[in-house]
C-alpha cells in the first residue's frame, strides 16, 4: 500500500513538473512576443516622431517666413503704401519714389504690372485710394502712340502730351485724373496684379 501510494504520488507529480515545464513555455513564448511587438510599434513610433518633427521644422520655417513678410508688409504701410483690392486684382501703392521704367520693373519683380485702368469704376476706386499725390501708371507714348504696358493701345482717356512720355495718375482736384510727367521724374507708383 504504501509503495502504491508512493507511485501514484510520483506520477502525479511528473504530470504536474510538465504541466508547470509547459506553462513556462507558454509564458516565455508569450514574453519574446510581446517583446518583438513593443520593439516594432517602437521602430513605428520612432518612424513618425522623426516625419512630425520634420513637418514641425518645416512649419518653423515657413512660419518665420510668414513673420518676415508680414513684418515687412507692416513697415510698408506704416511708411503710406496699401494694398487694397477691386474687381479681382490687387493694388499696391508705393511708398519709394523711382522713374517711369524703374517702377514698371519694380512691379514686375512682384509678380505684377504698371496698372492698365480698364473703367471708370477702378479709376474711381483708384482716385480714391491715391488721394493728392501722383502716381506712374502703365501708359506710356510709344513712338506718337499711347500704349498700356500690355501693349495694347490707348482707345481712350483723358492723357495729354506736352513732350512727357509716361502718364501719371493724380487725386488733385485742381488737375486732370490723368497727366504726363517726363519718364526720367521720380514718382510712386501703382502696382496692379491680377488674383483670380
Amino acid at each position: 500500500m504504501c509503495l502504491s501510494a508512493f507511485t501514484h504520488y510520483a506520477t502525479a507529480d511528473t504530470s504536474g513538473n510538465r504541466c508547470f515545464r509547459l506553462a513556462a513555455v507558454c509564458l516565455g513564448l508569450m514574453c519574446v512576443l510581446l517583446l518583438v511587438a513593443i520593439t516594432v510599434l517602437w521602430g513605428k513610433c520612432t518612424t513618425e516622431r522623426d516625419q512630425l518633427q520634420s513637418s514641425y521644422n518645416n512649419l518653423t520655417v515657413e512660419r518665420d517666413l510668414l513673420q518676415t513678410t508680414y513684418n515687412n508688409l507692416t513697415i510698408e504701410i506704416s511708411q503710406g503704401t496699401k494694398c487694397p483690392s477691386f474687381s479681382f486684382n490687387l493694388y499696391y501703392f508705393s511708398f519709394t519714389e523711382r522713374h517711369w521704367e524703374d517702377s514698371k520693373l519694380f512691379c514686375r519683380r512682384r509678380g505684377g504690372d504698371l496698372v492698365i485702368i480698364n473703367s471708370r469704376e477702378e479709376q474711381e476706386f483708384l482716385l480714391n485710394s491715391l488721394g493728392s499725390r501722383y502716381a506712374w501708371i502703365g501708359l506710356t507714348n510709344d513712338t506718337g502712340v499711347w500704349k498700356w504696358v500690355d501693349g495694347t493701345a490707348l482707345t481712350t482717356g483723358n492723357s495729354r502730351s506736352k513732350n512727357e512720355d509716361c502718364a501719371v495718375m493724380t487725386g488733385i482736384v485742381s488737375a486732370k485724373v490723368w497727366d504726363t510727367k517726363p519718364c526720367y521724374s521720380k514718382l510712386r507708383c501703382i502696382c496692379e496684379k491680377s488674383v483670380s
